[in-house]
């Protein structure tokens, strides 16, 4: 029987550290399915879902500790059976931008837990604004919305952060 890994990582970014881990994972038994990973400040991180036997499960979980060291960190975050999807209505586009000031994400994400949406993906970036030059605040957010939400409601609530904090906040 076949079942799904997830592991996380950080390490100083240097070349290998994808390939060591994809070896790693392939050499006991198991198959990259998705991931997710990103360059920051000089560190590499990531987030992997890997399917593997329920025999080799305990192997691979071994072989990622001992991977960990001063230079790299892994967390297997545990394992089961692939989560269901929703229906592709379930799924709303958030696109937030403006300057950059504390307290966007923290904001985006109340207003959104307070309504029981769950975030499926997140990018934020910080840039140049384009004629100040002053760091400029980009995200695209992926949430799945349960299906009673009142998406007026919500895109009131995101209009009333946008203001406050001089945002655009674009729901699709």
């Amino acid at each position: 029987m076949t079942t799904t890994m997830v592991f996380t990582f950080v390490g100083a970014d240097k070349p290998g550290l994808v390939g060591k881990l994809a070896q790693t994972v392939s050499s006991h038994g198991g198959n990259w399915l998705e991931s997710r990973m990103s360059e920051l400040a000089g560190h590499f991180a990531g987030i992997v879902q890997v399917g593997v036997s329920q025999a080799d499960l305990p192997a691979l979980h071994a072989a990622l500790a001992a991977l960990s060291s001063d230079q790299l960190t892994i967390i297997v975050a545990g394992a089961g059976p692939h989560g269901g999807t929703l229906e592709p209505d379930h799924l709303l586009r958030l696109t937030i931008i403006g300057n950059d000031r504390p307290g966007i994400v923290r904001e985006v994400a109340t207003a959104l837990a307070a309504r029981n949406i769950n975030v499926h993906d997140m990018v934020t970036t910080i840039t140049s604004a384009p004629m100040s030059g002053a760091p400029w605040f980009e995200a695209t957010v992926s949430v799945e919305v349960p299906v009673a939400l009142d998406l007026a409601e919500l895109k009131a609530q995101l209009d009333t952060i946008a203001n406050a904090l001089s945002l655009d906040i674009d729901m699709d």
